[in-house]
């Protein structure tokens, strides 16, 4: 080996790690682009079994089908939002008439009873309170001077996410429109002797995804029905809301419905701030809990399992070792996505490397 030759493959190695330092670099650039695509990617699966009906159960043309599919998937975004306006409002309001001494008291009334129902007796929980100045509580210090700050940063959010909203529906229609739209772009960068394998791949890809999503927003369904009975019955301001919110946060698999069930009970709780904790909190608190674990019993029972078979075709331990190998790498958003990614590599490992025993082992069910 010449040194001519030497030189030549250290001048390579080092073009080829400067190429994929300019790639990363571009990727993290445009990333706010990347995310607009992955989202619509996400909304045209869903909606994939939709343009699908209309086409071929109604025999409606395939842009009619698309325009029917967006505006039902806008109304039902829109209905969402408009579920949180009341909450906004009544909130807004609370806070223009709200009584901060009122607040504190039946703040610390609340801590005082928790304490005494835990064990401690009132001179205790006196002295406690002393040596730690909970009557000074965050109430006391509060400072109104951070609204302009917030109100400008929400401003700011508001503006982003108005602009990337457009941008996702305006680039769901199209990848709604030609399905074959986001495979000609990744053909574009596959050689002529993988096409075909990447065809099928894509395809089988887009059937499982699809059939995934729509179970999870029928999971999500599932325990909002469960959510919003529970808190109707114990007489929560705002049920069909909090539900909502308690049941989105099972995106997050594992970790969600634990913050969707602490949040269920706080709001449960300071719903009911300055009446007795021991004959009306408890007791609401104590239907609510009853309400989750039915929740969550059904849906890691009935809900998950029949996502998981039908939609992913994956074990429910490799599932739960998958998410938290993502979830330690790339924290909450790898949680997210780890099933959708799992399963896509798992489609294309089956189609390129069949013959493989490790391969083969992991895609039987496919």
């Amino acid at each position: 080996m010449t040194a001519n030759t030497i030189s030549k493959g250290i001048l390579r190695a080092i073009g080829i790690m400067v190429g994929i330092l300019l790639l990363l670099y571009f990727l993290w650039k445009i990333q706010s682009v990347i995310a607009y695509l992955a989202i619509a990617a996400v909304i045209a699966l869903i909606g994939r079994p939709i343009v699908l009906f209309l086409r071929r159960k109604l025999k409606l043309p395939n842009t009619i089908s698309v325009i029917l599919t967006m505006m039902f998937m806008i109304g039902v975004f829109a209905g969402v939002i408009a579920l949180f306006v009341p909450l906004l409002t009544e909130q807004g309001k609370n806070l223009s008439l709200l009584d901060i001494d009122q607040l504190q008291k039946n703040i610390n009334s609340l801590y005082n009873q928790i304490t005494v129902f835990l064990g401690a007796s009132p001179e205790v929980v006196g002295e406690i309170i002393n040596e730690t100045g909970i009557e000074k509580t965050i109430v006391d210090r509060f400072d109104i001077g951070f609204i302009p700050n917030f109100l400008n940063s929400f401003l700011d959010v508001l503006s982003t996410a108005s602009i990337g909203l457009f941008s996702v529906l305006f680039i769901s229609f199209f990848f709604l429109k030609d399905s074959k739209l986001f495979q000609k772009g990744i053909l574009a960068f596959v050689p002529k002797t993988k096409e075909t394998g990447t065809v099928n791949s894509m395809d089988k890809i887009n059937n499982l995804l699809s059939r995934y999503f729509v179970g999870l927003l029928f999971q999500i369904f599932i325990l909002f029905v469960i959510y919003t009975i529970t808190l109707l019955i114990v007489g929560i301001e705002n049920a069909i809301v909090i539900a909502f919110l308690c049941a989105l946060f099972n995106i997050i698999p594992y970790v969600g419905p634990i913050i969707g069930g602490v949040i269920m009970i706080v709001l449960t709780m300071t719903s009911n701030l300055g009446m007795d904790f021991s004959t009306v909190i408890l007791p609401k608190a104590g239907y609510v809990l009853i309400g989750l674990v039915i929740g969550q019993l059904i849906d890691n029972f009935f809900s998950q399992p029949i996502i998981f078979s039908n939609s992913v075709k994956s074990h429910p331990l490799e599932i739960f070792l998958i998410i938290i190998i993502a979830g330690l790498l790339f924290g909450v958003v790898g949680m997210i996505v780890a099933v959708p990614g799992y399963t896509a590599i798992k489609v294309i490992l089956k189609e390129f490397l069949s013959d493989n025993k490790v391969v083969k082992s992991l895609t039987k069910s496919l």
